[in-house]
């Protein structure tokens, strides 16, 4: 009789629902979703009542797994944080404070269960590494496109984290130093030419699902407008491919539906900008988790940091990579 394998949750937090997610890995045969789902944020609730909201959230996905011992927690956060206490420093577009709210610690005290922050752009950067449009790769950049840009970094197979769990913010490099105000307080951000009220601006739209749409029944504004968000996309992934050399580029987030109407400019910048490496055998595609892949990757990263800190023990994993 085969002995259940644990299992590990993963909360995604959004300013409009909380998604979940339960994962497994299976030695060779690598990780694995078990469920999934989402409710609606509590917007009402304050910081407080949002941590009070997560822990139940937990405790109810935890105490819903029919087989095999849940063993930890990971939470994927829209902002700041602070890895060594779990306490959230800054969040965007979530009801509340947030200027030095304890997280972790409550969520880990409600469920018993050891828990780790990420912040959601790493959180689907490792997702996407584990699961989906990375797996096959060891190195990726790749962006979060939405109502800001989210950036993560994976060398090695490893999503880059730095000291303090924020690096990978490609979205904050700067690209026109007198280029408009950005929402960080810096001037030419990536993000103050490209996040999706840009993309609206351009287009002369209400948001940029409706440039997509626009652009594909053949409006050459909208055509013209993303190709520009496109070539400012592209000067910034030029700068990140000629640093760190990775396999790919992978696009994902609300409007990374635009596809082809953004890749292609992506490409010719690329092709222009990268002389230390060739820019055009880095591959550019889009996500495959979709919405799901922040949830999927705080299950990854609760499980993997309550193995470095020596509280579990994973099964080894094939190495996909020589």
């Amino acid at each position: 009789m085969s002995v259940p394998l644990p299992r590990y949750v993963g909360l995604d937090l959004g300013g409009t629902n909380i998604k979940w997610s339960v994962v497994e890995r299976s030695g060779p045969d690598g990780w694995h979703t078990l469920d999934r789902g989402q409710v609606p944020t509590d917007r009402a609730g304050e910081d407080e009542g949002i941590v009070a909201q997560l822990s139940a959230l937990a405790i109810k996905v935890r105490d819903g797994v029919a087989d095999g011992p849940v063993l930890t927690c990971g939470v994927a956060v829209p902002g700041l944080y602070v890895p060594e206490t779990g306490v959230v420093a800054f969040l965007t577009n979530v009801p509340g404070d947030w200027s030095a709210t304890p997280t972790g610690e409550p969520i880990e005290r409600a469920t018993g269960l050891p828990t780790a922050l990420i912040n959601d752009a790493r959180a689907f950067g490792l997702g996407e590494l584990r699961f989906g449009a990375g797996k096959d790769v060891g190195s990726f950049v790749g962006l979060t496109l939405g109502t800001g840009i989210g950036g993560v970094v994976a060398l090695d197979n490893q999503v880059l984290l730095g000291y303090n769990g924020q690096a990978g913010e490609l979205g904050h490099q700067t690209i026109e130093p007198d280029g408009p105000w950005c929402g960080c307080g810096n001037r030419g951000c990536m993000e103050s030419f490209c996040r999706a009220d840009q993309v609206a601006a351009e287009c002369g739209t209400a948001d940029p699902r409706e440039a997509i749409e626009r652009a594909r029944a053949g409006d050459q504004r909208c055509i013209d407008g993303l190709a520009r968000i496109g070539r400012y996309l592209g000067i910034g992934l030029s700068n990140a491919v000629t640093v760190l050399t990775p396999e790919r580029i992978i696009l994902g987030g609300g409007w990374s539906s635009a596809g082809d109407l953004i890749t292609e400019a992506i490409r010719l910048e690329m092709d222009k900008r990268v002389l230390i490496d060739s820019g055009d055998r880095v591959g550019i595609v889009i996500a495959e988790l979709g919405t799901w892949a922040g949830a999927i990757g705080a299950a990854v990263h609760g499980a993997e940091q309550a193995a470095r800190r020596g509280l579990i023990e994973l099964p080894p994993e094939a190495e996909v990579h020589a």
